[in-house]
């Protein structure tokens, strides 16, 4: 199975890199890393952002030792979704218990734009009952799935953009897009927009269509049990935002044993570093202005 892009790292034996999944609804994240696990015969195989069995879309997965470069990843995601007013579940989206129906209120698109700005930019949300976060050491979820009422903290996120694509008022749905950090429920978002126009709102469903840096134009459809996977696609392209720094051939010795390698001020923090036929030698953190110490290191001496 060849990879598209760059060459792997020497120490590397098989697959190396991203591919990038097409979640279908109905299976979780942890379902479609098996199904690759099986399919790459790759014992170390992990996902960038868990994905709600009901929603589909983007679901990055690492191959191999590029598990250990999904923290350097961009974490904004950005989704398409459909708000239902009227609506409130235990769940916040239309997969829950209905708690409550009522009717919403009649407006227009810009007055519905309009009661979309609270939740722009930095914000506080109180995430779903019913999500994974952990809650004295257990999933939220497995909780509320046992009838308990949780008060669950604030957490402060940022919605880059929630631009409104269409309402159709007489259905009380809203097609929505949003572009957010990472650990931004939209399910919050439509509840707290039906709590604000005093009706009540849900999530109908949502599509993840961007993740870490990875578009829904580069998925693929999780693949067949028998049928090929298809082929990684390099980290050198996941990691494009970063600034980089090339290895002479001596300095590569250095690198693999772990020492640090100079390095020109003003290219950021984190640095990506390859060898010096273009394979991906790790991640480098600036240790001062003139330093660059090894953070991750493939193909590593000893």
């Amino acid at each position: 199975m060849q990879q598209s892009g760059h060459p792997a790292p020497a120490s590397v034996n098989g697959p190396f890199g991203f591919v990038v999944i097409d979640k279908p609804a109905g299976l979780t994240s942890h379902a479609c890393v098996s199904r690759l696990r099986r399919s790459y015969g790759l014992k170390r195989v992990g996902h960038g952002g868990t994905l709600d069995p009901a929603v589909t879309g983007v679901l990055p997965i690492a191959l191999g030792p590029a598990t250990r470069l999904l923290p350097y990843l961009p974490g904004d995601k950005t989704y398409k979704g459909v708000i239902q007013l009227g609506r409130r579940t235990n769940s916040d989206d239309l997969e829950g218990k209905l708690l409550e129906q009522q009717v919403w209120p009649s407006l227009s698109t810009d007055e519905l734009d309009a009661a979309l700005e609270p939740f722009r930019g930095a914000i506080e949300q109180r995430p779903p009952q019913v999500s994974a976060i952990h809650v004295n050491g257990e999933r939220a979820y497995a909780r509320a799935r046992r009838g308990e009422a949780m008060e669950l903290p604030l957490r402060a996120v940022t919605v880059h953009r929630l631009k409104l694509l269409h309402w159709n008022a007489a259905l009380g749905q809203l097609n929505i897009e949003v572009h957010c950090s990472a650990g931004t429920y939209i399910r919050s978002i439509a509840r707290d927009l039906g709590a604000t126009l005093g009706c009540g709102g849900c999530l109908a469903s949502l599509r993840r269509t961007q993740a870490l840096g990875f578009h829904a134009h580069q998925a693929h459809p999780l693949p067949e049990r028998d049928a090929p996977p298809p082929d990684p696609v390099s980290p050198l392209l996941a990691l494009g935002a970063l600034p980089r720094r090339n290895l002479s051939e001596n300095e590569q010795i250095d690198w693999r044993c772990g020492r640090r390698i100079a390095m020109e001020r003003g290219a950021g923090e984190t640095v990506v570093v390859c060898n010096a036929d273009g394979s991906l030698a790790g991640i480098g953190h600036r240790e001062d202005e003139d330093l660059l110490r090894p953070k991750v290191v493939f193909d590593a001496a000893g």
